[in-house]
């Protein structure tokens, strides 16, 4: 898949898309997140723990969408620092992902910008997708106009996988990128980093460059050597 230049120079990651998203108890955000790719207007509010697939979903549905709509992913997490100016010309798009909003709430500038964004967003009847770890109805906002638009929104929870979910998705993951994970191999990943899945998949993906390089198979002996190496926990 062709990587989606964003505004603001982010990126998304080539794996988010709705193919590695393993469904489990989960699958009814996922199948909104699919209808919101494909234009379904409104405002929908994902939350759940880290690691649960918030930012895989959001970042999917803007991968999907991107082909034909203008489309942003907007992980605030990462861009507060830059200040509210960040939201400038979004309402102009089709399809926006905003992710972390737990890093702006109950400042009062955001919370002013962040309204005024979902209102005109809901006006224009383009898609706009929050995700935060909770739900709004939960959290203590500063702005209770923009607190009431969002708990009026689509709330999907999402559920933290289980230890067998948790194999079974670094094997899909594994398999979408022409790998081979045994399953003694998952079970050794999943003991050392246990429910992380975000360090999990980051693991995959550097043992995938790993063992294209070298030419082996990902076997327990195999990663041990990978993680001995300078730089590596």
């Amino acid at each position: 898949m062709t990587m989606q230049q964003l505004p603001l120079g982010v990126r998304l990651a080539d794996r988010a898309v709705f193919e590695s998203f393993l469904p489990a108890r989960n699958a009814e955000a996922l199948e909104h997140a699919r209808r919101a790719a494909l234009g379904e207007p409104g405002v929908s509010w994902f939350c759940g723990p880290a690691g649960a697939g918030k930012t895989h979903l959001l970042q999917a549905i803007c991968a999907a969408a991107g082909s034909v709509r203008r489309t942003a992913y907007v992980p605030l997490g990462e861009l507060a620092q830059l200040g509210v100016e960040v939201l400038a010309g979004l309402p102009q798009l089709d399809c926006l992902a905003i992710d972390d909003l737990d890093a702006v709430l109950g400042h009062i500038e955001w919370e002013r910008a962040l309204f005024t964004l979902v209102r005109e967003v809901s006006e224009s009847g383009a898609t706009l997708v929050l995700a935060a770890d909770r739900p709004p109805a939960l959290l203590r906002w500063a702005l209770a106009d923009l607190g009431s638009r969002c708990t009026a929104a689509a709330v999907l929870q999402l559920r933290a996988l289980e230890e067998a979910e948790q194999q079974e998705a670094l094997r899909l993951r594994a398999r979408l990128r022409g790998l081979e994970l045994p399953e003694d191999t998952s079970r050794w990943l999943q003991r050392r980093f246990p429910r992380d899945m975000g360090q999990l998949y980051a693991l995959l993906d550097t043992l995938d460059e790993a063992a294209l390089a070298a030419q082996r198979r990902l076997t327990v002996p195999f990663i041990r050597e990978v993680l001995a190496r300078p730089g590596r926990s």
